[in-house]
């Protein structure tokens, strides 16, 4: 089930927050609970049964992971414990998600001709899996006391406004917020006002820009010119902006209705100066998992510089490996990886002193290649479109097809453009500040009601909804 979905806003979500707020407080974690299995079961029921394992899982592993447990010395059986959970959760994402791709490259290794299971990939797993790790880690770290409560536990995994993806909120965030949240009505406001925002970047800007990208995607290769195929990729680089911090907006907002508080998960990204700042507002949550639970743990920074370049390489191998079973993601982890390092060698010291324009339009360049070589997971496609990019494939500079789509998206390119910077949040704290009255009482609620209103025609009369990261 789609946020963006009639289904999901006239009917799901009414429900859940009738129900959630009628029962007595003692009952509103089995509420979240079994509405977030109904959630999940909606699009993949035989899967349920995996994540209550994998919560199960967590739970045995996650006690016999803690040190303090019963004030007692347990010896080695924690460090057991925790390895048990290293072992079940890679173990899954490996089985479910990429046992085809390793059948499909020893068959072309080895030119063997064994069958690929063809299993679905369950909805959610890169994520819960490591939410659930990170909980048993964090236990066996200290830094945070194991859940003696399953219910409490199967809801933090569960927790349908974050399961299917993201951002990736660890236990340890929100382990008191389980047991001791209170919700208020001004937390409710604030969480419906953030889940129109998410729904409007979602389907009117999202899906505006993706159907622009679908459509250069799927024109003949005689049709299209060098500034066509950078249109397409300029599109797909607002689409999967709009598209993931949307959806991470609209989870946001909807647990603040619950009364929980998530950490945000992405930070105007693309007003970036370089690479390495960009990766620090983009998918905050997946890129601090890997710093905490990858990077530091094999000696981050502290084994000297050769050790740390290494290390570099070695999480944004995994960082692409995770969005994917396939040979793009991982060629994008790399290339990632390669201007990091470059940056935090010697490259970033050049560009700082390069004027503020000129750093800017380095960084926005390198992430446009970034999604080019993201968004498209056949190799030909992939190969055949950078060579039209860059001039290789035989193709004119512009052609009057591209013209017409230029003149076509000219307004909303510059719409995603401004709204991709801070300067709308500015006007509006610039307001909240100056005339609170008028913000919270007028442009709040009519704002909301409008985007709600604007985002429920786009979705009884279009069926282009696609969401990018359900794939991971």
């Amino acid at each position: 089930m789609l946020f963006s979905s009639i289904t999901f806003l006239f009917a799901f979500l009414p429900l859940v927050l009738i129900t959630y707020y009628i029962v007595p407080r003692a009952f509103r974690n089995f509420v979240l609970f079994v509405f977030s299995l109904v959630f999940y079961a909606w699009g993949e029921p035989v899967y349920v049964a995996l994540m209550i394992a994998s919560t199960a899982v967590a739970y045995v592993t996650g006690l016999f992971a803690d040190k303090t447990r019963g004030g007692k010395d347990c010896g080695k059986v924690p460090f057991i414990a925790t390895l048990a959970a290293v072992v079940w959760n890679i173990g899954l994402l490996l089985f479910f998600k990429y046992t085809d791709f390793f059948i499909g490259a020893a068959n072309g290794i080895m030119g063997s001709d064994i069958k690929p299971l063809g299993l679905a990939l369950p909805i959610g797993i890169s994520f819960y899996s490591f939410q659930t790790l990170s909980y048993v880690i964090d236990v066996y770290r200290g830094e945070v006391k194991s859940q003696k409560n399953f219910l409490d536990l199967a809801t933090y995994v569960a927790l349908f406004p974050q399961l299917i993806a993201g951002p990736i909120v660890r236990y340890k965030d929100i382990a008191e917020q389980l047991s001791q949240r209170r919700e208020t009505l001004e937390h409710f406001a604030d969480g419906v006002r953030r889940f129109c925002i998410g729904l409007g970047k979602k389907v009117i800007l999202a899906n505006s820009i993706g159907a622009l990208f679908e459509t250069v995607s799927n024109t003949p290769q005689s049709e299209l010119s060098v500034a066509a195929s950078w249109l397409g990729i300029i599109a797909y680089t607002f689409q999967i902006y709009f598209d993931f911090s949307g959806y991470s907006d609209m989870a946001i907002g909807l647990g603040k209705m619950f009364g929980f508080e998530f950490l945000e998960n992405f930070d105007h990204p693309y007003i970036s100066d370089s690479i390495t700042e960009f990766w620090r507002r983009w998918h905050i949550s997946l890129s601090s998992w890997f710093r905490d639970y990858v990077y530091i743990p094999l000696g981050g920074n502290r084994k000297g510089k050769l050790r740390q370049c290494l290390n570099i390489m070695i999480v944004w191998f995994l960082t692409g490996f995770w969005h994917g079973a396939n040979w793009n993601f991982m060629l994008w982890g790399v290339y990632f990886g390669v201007i990091l390092l470059m940056e935090k060698t010697f490259l970033l010291k050049i560009i700082r002193k390069a004027p503020s324009v000129v750093r800017h339009i380095y960084t926005l360049l390198l992430i446009v290649i970034g999604w080019g070589i993201f968004a498209f997971e056949d190799s030909s496609a992939l190969v055949q479109n950078f060579k039209n990019m860059f001039g290789l494939g035989g193709l004119p500079l512009i052609n009057r097809q591209t013209v017409f789509w230029l003149a076509q998206n000219a307004v909303l390119l510059i719409l995603l453009a401004v709204t991709s910077t801070p300067l709308v949040k500015k006007i509006g704290h610039s307001i909240s500040r100056d005339k609170p009255a008028l913000y919270n009482c007028v442009c709040v609620p009519v704002t909301s009601v409008v985007l709600l209103i604007v985002c429920t025609a786009y979705l009884a009369g279009n069926s282009f909804n696609p969401f990018l990261y359900f794939r991971f």
